[in-house]
């Protein structure tokens, strides 16, 4: 099995909003003020030669495992390197109007091993009548595990055997499901990161992901995942800022 990996680092950003805010709001400040300030700061980084994303998703949220969403999103930014974190969580002192929607964020750096890339099913177009960037696509069900890691657990067994044995179970119960992306990121520093790793799973209609799930057994990652604290995000629309 052919696994790709990313020689970028994806660094991720777990958004919730504030208690006063609806998710509406949330999600409409990201998009009107908030990305095109992101993606004008990246070509700014880039045009000085300093290392600014190269790609830039925005993932929603609608629905969870639990009765509350632990996460409202997420951002995605591919850099060369990771980033180092900053003194005090993004937005603790608001600088736009996203921002006082937002919890303080903070950024988690992960690497990423494309296993069914699938990105013909996510195709963008730039606008046409607006700036072409920030956009949007939609059109799948989309799966999120964030998975935290059991107290005192060896990472590098965790991750060998999260590669090596069930990646391709998940790839095969995927397959037969009719599923088209598989991504895996592991957090570069896990031991401060907010979870272990994280799984992304594409499917067309959800009742694909319904199939994927009778379809999955135990495979030994019990052994390394504190199943109490996983949180499983569901989604079907994502942001984009940096195609």
């Amino acid at each position: 099995m052919t696994v790709s990996v990313n020689d970028r680092i994806k660094m991720i950003f777990l958004i919730k909003r504030r208690a006063y805010a609806s998710r509406e709001e949330l999600i409409m400040q990201w998009y009107k003020n908030h990305m095109p300030s992101v993606i004008d700061a990246q070509a700014r980084a880039l045009e000085q030669g300093r290392d600014g994303a190269s790609k830039y998703i925005a993932q929603l949220f609608n629905s969870s495992n639990k009765p509350d969403m632990a996460w409202d999103g997420m951002a995605h930014l591919w850099f060369a390197e990771a980033q180092k974190p900053a003194p005090v969580d993004h937005g603790r002192e608001p600088t736009d109007t996203f921002q006082e929607k937002a919890e303080p964020y903070f950024s988690w750096a992960t690497r990423e091993y494309v296993v069914m890339d699938g990105s013909e099913h996510l195709n963008v177009a730039p606008l046409t009548r607006n700036a072409p960037y920030p956009s949007t696509r939609s059109g799948f069900h989309r799966v999120n595990y964030l998975v935290p890691a059991l107290e005192g657990v060896n990472y590098e067994q965790f991750y060998k055997h999260w590669l090596d044995v069930h990646v391709p179970n998940i790839r095969e119960w995927m397959t037969a499901a009719g599923g088209f992306r598989y991504v895996v990121s592991h957090s570069i520093y896990p031991k401060q990161a907010p979870y272990a790793g994280m799984a992304e799973l594409y499917f067309h209609e959800q009742t694909a992901w319904e199939h994927c799930q009778s379809l999955m057994r135990a495979d030994g990652m019990e052994n390394f995942v504190d199943s109490r604290r996983m949180d499983i995000m569901h989604g079907d629309t994502e942001m984009v800022g940096i195609p």
